[in-house]
């Protein structure tokens, strides 16, 4: 479960540092290897995913509710943007969607 929940940290900085630095080079004019570097970031996160244990299909929803959470707190942190409640309880609820969909018992 460790193993599984730092590659969801990691796949997360990837995908939203990667897909920041391309939002940056597009529309805050920053150079055009901001944007190389970002699709760089942006592979690495497509390989991290698939060294999760379970299907496509069910880490991909899971990597979902990680990033709502992860992108709030980049918000916060990175452009100052401080989350309200109503972003904590969206992020809240997305959280323990992750949890069911990749640590609920199978039969």
């Amino acid at each position: 479960m460790i193993k599984s929940l730092l590659y969801f940290l990691w796949a997360g900085l990837f995908e939203i540092g990667g897909g920041y630095l391309v939002w940056l080079w597009l529309r805050e004019g920053k150079p055009f290897w901001w944007g190389i570097l970002g699709g760089i970031a942006l592979a690495f996160y497509g390989v991290i995913a698939t060294l999760q244990s379970t299907n496509f299909g069910r880490v991909y929803a899971a990597y979902g509710g990680v990033f709502i959470a992860m992108a709030m707190l980049w918000g916060w942190k990175v452009d100052g943007v401080t989350p309200d409640r109503y972003d904590l309880i969206g992020a809240s609820f997305a959280l323990v969607g992750v949890l069911i969909i990749m640590f609920a018992p199978r039969t």
